[in-house]
This record gives structure tokens, C-alpha cells and sequence, in this order.
């Protein structure tokens, strides 16, 4: 390929509305051009990456027993009527009606479809298990479209799904999924975590994400260098603290003290000269349209997806001021967990005998010296907090650190959410019908796309690893009007193509301050000069995108099978 004819118009200025280091660098690398919020087109560069990662992921889920299909895009309302979320996907999902009035939508995700597929054909246990997987776009309407190809409203997935006969038999096929994600991120080049996560919408028994730390990231993880514990924040634990020594003796009876003005959590901990965390809130939080009072230390917050679990609620908000008004007879900020109105969901981090500081239950004023268990108690006591920088692993006991990373892929166990309600179910050695044990396996080609730039670039622009760059090695002629040089160039060029290597052949008549910038933009890892040092020596200049500093000088002789081999290894 020409540099010359390659569709890939590049920007010298950074992008305004491109908000990451990937989609900035996409834009002005010409690999990619917006075409609304949410919504892109692939240029002839971005495509070869995108098509390289596929190779990748086909090549690892074929070799773990994975079989490719393709399911359409667009899909009936009846099976995910069935399975109930047609109305729980909400808002996110792009619905359609045809001519005859039959409903359809986009697809999401791909369970329902693939489920029903399955479910219509009578298969053995002795068939068992199967996987099947397949790359296609999906569609979702994203509320805020954010970060380039990290959260767009079309995007490619590769998403896989396995048949199995129990929670027992699945564990061997979830664990072939488990490594071939492991190979498939270590072959782009990424590093990355598997952390345990929420299964969320997709629902299921256990999951996991694989995650690409990156500052800009979505996701937000605890983990341990101590041990490798890492999990979503959604789900991640800690270890509870053990209580702080208290004197002995009978612990202080409850006062309570006139706080006029006073409200927050900080302000509390000032009036009454104590550290936030022995300060309690006192939340009013409707679930699923049933009023409970959320309590957790001064210093922790609410994590909403492990209190909806707690309380076994699709949905949750936090109560309005004239809602805490109406039901607990108290303006927020007095609000304690004294009150009985409600179900009492206390977090497992107060269960300490400490001397807490909490709301009165009536305006003005704050009780000091109230004791759990003694003072006051709960309906329920959960894990409801989100983790904190320094919290001690639930695992062997030491830190956590949190970070933020973007999510490029992810397992689930799904169980038996969608065999039942599809009835989908294989003929048991019995006789019987049973239901399918389901897992689900997702990539996100266009977020792993844009991890790897994420984590591979320089102030110049992309340094692709040499396994998914859209050309290995560019060939740069500094002086395409000497004869020599430029026969050089293009019979090294020719060389490479011949020996399987795909390069490209800067032909422009520019100056090699533009070529090198160029090169250095659009990432291509290896980069072989053919300028004055050729003619005076007869070599070429052979530089890593990586290492630029580090440069061969290699004979036209030899170049072919010293680039070729630099590649293998690189690769």
C-alpha cells in the first residue's frame, strides 16, 4: 500500500470534542470520523486494527472450542418479552415497529436470540457442552455518549454463549473462556485485571470483568497487590474493622443535645469535636416504592447496586425532603436511626461498640453516645458501602488500592435466567427435559481498540504493538526525486510484501520532518528510513516506534530477512 493512496485524512490540532488520549489521537490519526453522538466510521486504518483484533479473538475462541454463527441485528420483542426485559433494557434500547405493527429492536446483547435458537432444535445431553459465539454490532441509546469508541451507541462486540447441563459442568467451559481472554488481551498488547464483578442487566450467578487501568476509565475496582483480590466497586468487600479500644466499665448513657443549624456530617463531627466516622447518616431510600432507612458511617457512602441487593429491589432513589418530612416527621439532617417507622438497613461497618454520634429524630437536634445493639438496632445488616482507598482486603487482610480502568470484556455464569423462561432445555440420559446451564462472553472490540491505545502512545501519537497495527512496517524515502533512494525504498518494499509482511511505502514528495511526524502519529511500530546513509553506506535505518532512540543500521542485502524476522518477534 501507498501512503499516497490511503483514505486517512490527518488533523495537526487535537480535536475539541474528543474528550480521551484514543479518540483523540483516532481522529487525527484518520482512523476514525464522527458521524453523530455516539456514532462512527471506521477509515481504512481503524478498520485494519479493528479486523486484526477480530483475527485475534477468532483465532482463541476457535482454538478453545468456541463455534462462530452470526445472528441478525435486528430482533422480535417476543423472547425478551418473555425473559421480561423488553421493559427492563428501558430507554437504552432502540425500538421499532414494522409495517404490520409487529415490534422489533435493535440488538443490545444477544442472549434472547440465541437462546430461542437453541431451544428450537432437540439436542441430547451427550451433545453437550456447546459454545457458540459470534462479531457483530450491537446498539444501545446511551443517554450521554462518552469517550469515543469506550461508550458509543453502535459498537462491535464478540459475544459468546455455552451450553451446559448444571452449575457443575459449566466450570470447565467457563475456565476455557477464562484463558482464552487471558491470551486474547496479552496478544493486543494490553495490561490488564480480571476483577469479580455485578452481573447487572445480563443477570447470572457470578461474574467477571477484564479490565485495562486507565485514568479516563468507566469502571472504578478495588484491588490487592498482596494477594490479586480485585473486584467492581459495585461488588467489591472489605474486611470489617475491629472496634477501637473503649474504656472499660458501663459505656456513657445516650444525650441528646440542642444543634440548631446544624446538618451535614462535617458539621456534626465540628459541634461535637469527633472524627466523621463515628458520626452516623440517617438516609430515607424508597425501593421498589417501599420506604427503608439506610444507615452508614459519616465517612462511607451508599453503594446503590449492593443495598438494592441487600433489600431485594429492582430499583431504588433517595427519598425527596417533603417524602422524609411526611414519613418520619423530621426535616433531613435530624433524621436518625432510632426512628421505627421504616425497616432499619444498618452497614455492617457500624456494627462496632463504638460511641456514635446520630440524628435525634426530631429538628435541632443530635444524640451523642449511641451504641448499636443497645440504642438502637436493624431490620437488616448488610454490606452497603462503597470501599475506600486503605480499606483491608476481605481476602488476607492488607490495603486496598482503588483505581479506574475501562472494561474490555466480560464472563458471566448465567444460569438458567434464560433457558427457563425460553424453554430451552436438552433431553437428560433420563429422558427428561432439562434446562440449558448457560455462561456469556463478551469483548468489546471497539473499547479494546481503544484501550490499547490508551495504554500505547506518546506525545507524537500511537505506538502499536506490531499484533494489531494496521501496517507492521512503513518504509520512508527521504528523497523520493534521487533514483537510488527511491528504488531502494521500493524494492525493500516490495521484499516485505513478498515475505507476508503488510507495509506501507511513504511515496509522497514531502520533507522528512512531515514523514517522521506522520509515521510517528499513526503509530506504525517498525520504521525503515532510506535517505543519505544509504547512499553513503548502503544501509537502511531501522527504528522501533517504541524506542526511538534504539536504531539499526541494516544492509539492503540482509534488510528483508532482518524486518521479517523483527517482526516474528515483535509480534
Amino acid at each position: 500500500m501507498y501512503l499516497s493512496k490511503v483514505f486517512a485524512p490527518r488533523l495537526r490540532e487535537v480535536p475539541q470534542d474528543a474528550d480521551t488520549i484514543s479518540g483523540q489521537l483516532m481522529l487525527r490519526a484518520g482512523l476514525l470520523r464522527k458521524s453523530a453522538s455516539g456514532i462512527y466510521t471506521y477509515l481504512n486504518l481503524g478498520l485494519r486494527v479493528k479486523q486484526r483484533i477480530e483475527a485475534i479473538v477468532r483465532q482463541e475462541m476457535d482454538s478453545h472450542g468456541a463455534q462462530e454463527i452470526l445472528m441478525p441485528l435486528l430482533m422480535p420483542a417476543e423472547p425478551w418479552q418473555a425473559t421480561g426485559r423488553w421493559d427492563l433494557y428501558g430507554d437504552e434500547m432502540f425500538k421499532l415497529t414494522d409495517r404490520k405493527g409487529r415490534s422489533f429492536c435493535l440488538g443490545p446483547t444477544h442472549e434472547e436470540l440465541v437462546t430461542s435458537v437453541v431451544g428450537s432444535e432437540r439436542h441430547s445431553y451427550k451433545e453437550l457442552p456447546f459454545n457458540l459465539y459470534h462479531i457483530t454490532n450491537k446498539y444501545r441509546d446511551e443517554i450521554r455518549p462518552r469517550y469515543g469508541l469506550i461508550r458509543s451507541r453502535e459498537f462491535t462486540m464478540m459475544d459468546a454463549y455455552s451450553f451446559d447441563r448444571d452449575e457443575v459442568s459449566i466450570e470447565p467451559n467457563y475456565a476455557l473462556m477464562f484463558e482464552a481472554y487471558n491470551n486474547i488481551f496479552h496478544r493486543v498488547g494490553l495490561t490488564f485485571r480480571p476483577i469479580q464483578a455485578d452481573s447487572g442487566a445480563i443477570g447470572g450467578s457470578s461474574s467477571h470483568e477484564f479490565t485495562v487501568q486507565a485514568d479516563n476509565g468507566e469502571c472504578s475496582y478495588a484491588a490487592c497487590d498482596n494477594c490479586g483480590y480485585a473486584a467492581n466497586l459495585e461488588l467489591s468487600k472489605a474486611h470489617p474493622a475491629t472496634s477501637p479500644d473503649t474504656a472499660t466499665g458501663t459505656p456513657p448513657t445516650p444525650e441528646s443535645i440542642a444543634t440548631p443549624g446544624i446538618h451535614s456530617i462535617e458539621e456534626v463531627a465540628r459541634f461535637f469535636a469527633v472524627d466523621p466516622g463515628t458520626v452516623l447518616k440517617s438516609i430515607l431510600y424508597v425501593a421498589d416504592d417501599k420506604p427503608c432507612l439506610l444507615v452508614v458511617r459519616g465517612d462511607d457512602d451508599i453503594n446503590e447496586v449492593k443495598l438494592r441487593k441487600a433489600v431485594q429491589a429492582r430499583e431504588g432513589r433517595l427519598a425527596t425532603d417533603e417524602e422524609v418530612l411526611s414519613i418520619l416527621g423530621v426535616h433531613p439532617g435530624s433524621v436518625g436511626p432510632m426512628q421505627t417507622a421504616v425497616p432499619v438497613v444498618v452497614d455492617e461497618m457500624v456494627r462496632r461498640d463504638v460511641a456514635y454520634t446520630v440524628g435525634a429524630g426530631r429538628d435541632g437536634f443530635h444524640i451523642r453516645n449511641a451504641f448499636f445493639g443497645r440504642d438502637f438496632d436493624s431490620t437488616v445488616v448488610a454490606d452497603i458501602r462503597t470501599v475506600r482507598e486503605g480499606d483491608l482486603c476481605p481476602v488476607c487482610g492488607h490495603p486496598l488500592h482503588t483505581a479506574t480502568g475501562i472494561e474490555v470484556g466480560h464472563t458471566f455464569k448465567l444460569g438458567t435466567k434464560y433457558s427457563i423462561p425460553l424453554h430451552a432445555n436438552y433431553v437428560d440420559e433420563d429422558g427428561s427435559e432439562k434446562p440449558y446451564f448457560m455462561g456469556c462472553y463478551g469483548i468489546g472490540i471497539g473499547r479494546t481498540l481503544a484501550a490499547i491505545i490508551e495504554q500505547h502512545h506518546d506525545d507524537k501519537g500511537i505506538v502499536w504493538p506490531v499484533s494489531v497495527a494496521p501496517f507492521q512496517v512503513v518504509v520512508l524515502p527521504l528523497n523520493k526525486g534521487d533514483d537510488a533512494v527511491w528504488h531502494a525504498a521500493l524494492e525493500l518494499y516490495k521484499g516485505l510484501e513478498k515475505a507476508g509482511i503488510d507495509v506501507i511505502l511513504d511515496d509522497r514528495s514531502e520533507s522528512a520532518g512531515v514523514k517522521f511526524n506522520d509515521a510517528d502519529l499513526m503509530g506504525f511500530p517498525i520504521q525503515v528510513v532510506v535517505g543519505n546513509s544509504f547512499l553513503k553506506t548502503g544501509n537502511f535505518e531501522v527504528t522501533l516506534r517504541s524506542n526511538k532512540t534504539d536504531k539499526k543500521a541494516v544492509s539492503a542485502s540482509e534488510a528483508v530477512v532482518f524486518i521479517v524476522d523483527l517482526v516474528r518477534t515483535t509480534e
